[in-house]
């Protein structure tokens, strides 16, 4: 992969990435050039790159002869074409697809299949533990001149999106927010109550932690903005970083240095935050009052 995957209307599933990594060992392994496999296919090398860079969706014709180039054996060949039909689904968020803008598609691909989630969130309560409320009136913020039916388009989608902490397999979510994200006074008085409620509520749970750095901590390493990092269950995958750039696009990092850095800075901030509020489940009541007005 490169330091950062595609967007658009083509935003990848996750395993879309890992097939595409597959087909590029399995070319690399075969001794095979970039401008030999497209010559195969009567294409441009430009498109075997994007197979493999998961940039375009994996046409099944094309993976069996591209398989069959690189003398794949035809039972690795029926299992890989079978994972490339499910790549190729559409996931569950394709209906909200007009809310999503295209550098945040992949991000909800990311969130679906993570193992590990860690968020640091400077601004507001992170989404997957927005209430309804609270998500409608940040997301009305971000969009002001946003039509209605539109408008709730995005909060529906953004609830939709809480619901992999309910699953299974939910993934562990361990978020580190900023005193300032909760003191900002969302929706009014009784929607902050209700957020912190449910802040003291996600709390509770056995696959989140929450961390709150308070302004009297001081300047720390996550002081650049919004990071989210992701690990998966595929050992495949390598760890995923995401970043946003301004108000209109996002980075992913996936490239071990950036990971790292980004890594060992939210495990700072978050013991950083550990020292100075141990008992968040205090800390929130004690919040909660100032806004019983």
């Amino acid at each position: 992969m490169t330091d950062a995957l595609p967007t658009g209307s083509s935003a990848p599933t996750v395993l879309r990435i890992i097939l595409g990594k597959r087909l590029k060992e399995l070319r690399e392994a075969a001794g095979i050039r970039l401008d030999a496999a497209a010559k195969a296919l009567s294409v441009n090398h430009l498109t075997i790159r994007r197979m493999e860079n998961a940039q375009v969706g994996l046409k099944v014709p094309y993976v069996k002869e591209l398989l069959r180039f690189y003398d794949v054996g035809e039972a690795e060949v029926a299992e890989f074409i079978a994972m490339a039909e499910r790549a190729n689904a559409p996931g569950w968020w394709y209906p909200f697809r007009d809310a999503l803008p295209d550098w945040f598609r992949a991000y909800v691909s990311l969130e679906n299949d993570a193992e590990v989630i860690r968020v640091y969130e400077p601004h507001y309560v992170t989404g997957l533990l927005q209430t309804r409320d609270y998500a409608r009136a940040v997301i009305g913020a971000g969009f002001p001149h946003e039509p209605e039916e539109s408008l709730e388009q995005r909060v529906d989608l953004r609830l939709r999106r809480q619901e992999l902490l309910e699953r299974d397999d939910a993934p562990t979510l361990w978020v580190v927010l900023e005193e300032a994200a909760l003191r900002r006074e969302v929706g009014g008085p009784a929607v902050m109550r209700g957020q912190l409620d449910r802040l003291a509520e996600a709390v509770e749970l056995p696959n989140v932690t929450l961390r709150i750095v308070p302004l009297a901590a001081g300047p720390h390493p996550g002081t650049g903005g919004h990071v989210t990092y992701f690990r998966f269950r595929e050992r495949e995958l390598q760890d995923i970083v995401y970043t946003e750039v301004g108000l209109t696009s996002a980075v992913y990092l996936d490239q071990r240095p950036d990971v790292v850095t980004h890594l060992e800075a939210l495990t700072r901030v978050s013991l950083l935050a550990a020292d100075h509020v141990p008992d968040p489940r205090t800390y929130l009541g004690n919040l909660r009052k100032e806004f019983d007005r």
